[in-house]
């Protein structure tokens, strides 16, 4: 029974992806940023193009760390390289936040945890919920002083992310629809379906999205062990529901589908040019 609870709370783990880059991270910071009362350092990772300041910025928020039970993998370091590269490569500036207490950011990692802690992340409805609207506030926190950044071009932002990245991208887009520009969601969703309260939390943060008047960008892999397709189209039906506009994209890739732009790259140069948004290669 503990195995298969273990199972049932399994959510997206936060992977390093170990390609070879053409842009490498110009840098890593610990930037001061106010969230809950407190100052804390976020630690963000970010790449920069060649040339042209200021440039258009992806600010891509990052999943959690597959069951919670390890904390060795909090502090590993935060790194979207595959998508990094197609956004550099287009003239974009890509910032990735790591909210409280992960990849070296300051302060606790508490997105909704068990009461007995070790056990990893709960299904519990309230406590999860709790957990993604802490995360949310670490968003704004880090938008806030992304925002501010000389070289982030303040009217053509978007935000992504990929699994709790995704979701979270989606939601605070619908509450600060002011600032986005657009959002491109990877394999989104705050809890596996092995948890029973799965549609009901993923739903709840994805209908917040609703708000957000332009279209957004759903890109889901077959084959997903925590988010199957039946259940991400359910989400974004919910999301419809409440308000939301955009398309849902089907690949092959399953959870790992952000780091294959070879799949995905055509509909997302699509949705930039939509967008009116940088979406060609720089020669």
């Amino acid at each position: 029974m503990a195995t298969r609870w273990r199972y049932a709370v399994v959510v997206t783990l936060c992977y390093l992806v170990t390609l070879p880059l053409s842009t490498q991270a110009q840098e890593t910071r610990l930037v001061p940023v106010l969230v809950d009362g407190e100052t804390v350092r976020l630690a963000m990772r970010i790449y920069k193009p060649i040339a042209g300041n200021p440039a258009p910025t992806l600010v891509f928020n990052h999943g959690s760390t597959g069951m919670g039970t390890d904390p060795g993998l909090f502090s590993r370091p935060i790194d979207a390289p595959a998508v990094a590269r197609f956004f550099v490569q287009r003239g974009w500036a890509v910032v990735m936040p790591a909210r409280r207490g992960r990849g070296g950011s300051d302060g606790l990692y508490d997105e909704g945890f068990a009461a007995d802690r070790p056990r990893g992340y709960t299904c519990d409805p309230a406590v999860s919920l709790a957990g993604a609207n802490r995360a949310l506030r670490d968003v704004e926190a880090a938008m806030a002083a992304i925002l501010a950044m000389p070289f982030v071009d303040g009217s053509r932002v978007v935000i992504g992310g990929v699994s709790r990245g995704g979701i979270l991208s989606v939601a605070y887009a619908g509450q600060h629809p002011e600032q986005i520009k657009g959002v491109v969601n990877f394999v989104g969703g705050w809890l596996g379906t092995g948890c029973s309260s799965a549609p009901t939390v993923n739903r709840t943060l994805f209908s917040r999205g609703g708000r957000y008047p332009y279209d957004s960008i759903w890109i889901y892999g077959d084959g997903d062990p925590f988010y199957p397709l039946s259940h991400s189209r359910d989400n974004f039906g919910a999301f419809q529901t409440a308000g939301g506009r955009g398309a849902f994209h089907q690949f092959a890739g399953g959870h790992q589908v952000s780091s294959h732009p070879d799949l995905w790259g055509h509909v997302v140069e699509a949705y930039l040019r939509q967008r009116g948004l940088p979406a060609d290669p720089s020669p």
